[in-house]
């Protein structure tokens, strides 16, 4: 649907404000890693930074960068948000090997690490279009009531979880406290999907629709389950949401999208500088450049490298961390993989994004590009489920699970953290009653913008 609004930015100014910011946010992750190698090299195998180093790792990422012109040229689409999350995760990591003080081959990483990054986002980017010829077409008064029934079925996942573990405990010692809590598995499935999917997509519903209180209501049961499972994400997820919704409104959809990272990455920088003038001291601007510069974009790209020195020197998963085929094929391993971690390097027990799971993990470096395109086609089949949905409602409703993706795996995030049944929503979602509500967040661009 094309805007009709004169003052709306026309396609040229859209493509040159998103060229720029993605070249602002290539350089800040890249000064950003610098900080990064220096606060957190007790805990990261990385090698002191210096000019020449840092300017042979920006010789080693720039490569990779050219694909930013997929970003620049492409309509929006979930696989667009995703696949720009995965961009800068594999960018990070091309520009982290060449402080690795790890001893695998760190050429062929690299390599694997590139193709798999194209492997990806060429899918995932440029495959979203058509829809799918046959879709449920729920009514009005169908769609409120699969509404209300996701916030029934939160409400009551919310309150067994409860009867389970309900505690308050300062964030910065979540970790503590989290290993000593023990639910069932069917119920770690439902928190999953209620908070990675369902009440995501109920959120986004009710504000597409301008119900603004029971989109508040979302908001507020999904913080609740902060006390339940003491973790980053439910605790950050209402405001993460609120902040995707913001950033919609203002920009169209895919600088929104670059922004969503450009911005708190460029905070933690903004706080590094205060912190070296002695404006700020040590412990709150940890607390932030640990959350957003550290754990949100150094440590998925680091976890690239931590399972290319683990998996040169042990026998690859052949995809046995999958519950299913664990039961059909011999596995090397009893454990999840992140326990293996933990032996192996005291960094705690952490998981990773699909190119170490699925890729290096499964099958090697020299095919974890295969796994990669595979991946890629599976979220171009999101991008058909989600075809002539408002952009703003793909964006915030997805929003959750783009963190997701970066740092568990892409079977995990399907399943257990519910991307799965995202889709499923996104393909009976009724098209008329989300594009009558609100605009579509299409300014800028037209329906023929393709690469």
């Amino acid at each position: 649907m094309k805007s009709t609004d004169v003052s709306a930015p026309s396609l040229s100014d859209v493509r040159y404000r998103l060229t720029i910011l993605i070249v602002c946010h290539v350089a800040a992750c890249w000064v950003s890693l610098i900080f990064v190698g220096e606060y957190y090299r007790r805990l990261l195998p990385l090698a002191e930074s210096s000019l020449p180093r840092a300017l042979t790792a920006a010789a080693v990422a720039a490569p990779f960068a050219v694909f930013s012109v997929l970003f620049v040229r492409q309509r929006f689409s979930f696989g667009y948000a995703l696949g720009f999350y995965l961009f800068t995760l594999i960018l990070s990591y091309l520009w982290l090997i060449e402080f690795s003080t790890f001893h695998y081959d760190h050429r062929t990483a690299a390599i694997s690490a590139f193709v798999s990054g194209a492997a990806f986002l060429i899918p995932a980017l440029l495959l979203d279009r058509p829809a799918f010829p046959w879709r449920l077409k729920l009514t009005a008064r169908q769609f409120d009531t699969l509404l209300w029934g996701i916030l029934a079925i939160s409400t009551v996942v919310l309150a067994i979880g409860a009867t389970f573990n309900r505690q308050l405990v300062n964030p910065l010692d979540i970790y503590q406290y989290r290993e000593q809590i023990t639910l069932p598995r069917p119920l770690l499935y439902a928190i999953g999907i209620v908070c990675g999917a369902l009440l995501p997509f109920a959120y986004a519903s009710f504000y597409e629709t301008k119900r603004y209180a029971y989109a508040a209501i979302c908001l507020l049961v999904l913080g609740l389950f902060y006390p339940i499972t003491l973790t980053k994400l439910a605790l950050l997820a209402p405001g993460w949401l609120l902040f995707l919704t913001l950033l919609s409104i203002y920009f169209e959809s895919r600088t929104a999208t670059v922004l969503s990272l450009l911005l708190p990455v460029s905070a933690g920088l903004i706080l590094v500088l205060a912190h070296k003038l002695r404006l700020l001291a040590e412990y709150p601007f940890l607390i932030y450049f640990g959350t957003v510069n550290f754990r949100m974009i150094g440590m998925p790209a680091s976890a690239l490298d931590f399972y290319n020195d683990f998996f040169s020197t042990h026998e690859l998963t052949r995809f046995c961390q999958i519950g299913v085929i664990k039961m059909l094929i011999s596995c090397p391993y009893t454990d999840q993989l992140s326990i293996y971690m933990q032996d192996s390097y005291r960094l705690g027990f952490f998981n990773a994004s699909l190119f170490a799971t699925e890729g290096i993990a499964s099958v090697g470096t020299l095919l974890a590009p295969v796994a990669a395109l595979v991946c890629g086609l599976v979220i171009s089949l999101a991008n058909r489920a989600s075809a002539e949905l408002p952009e703003r409602f793909v964006l915030v409703s997805g929003g959750l699970q783009l963190h997701i993706f970066l740092n568990v795996p892409f079977t995990i995030a399907l399943v257990t953290n519910g991307a799965a049944v995202l889709f499923l929503l996104w393909y009976i979602a009724p098209r008329a009653v989300l594009q009558n509500a609100g605009p579509t967040s299409s300014q800028g661009h037209d329906d023929d913008d393709n690469f």
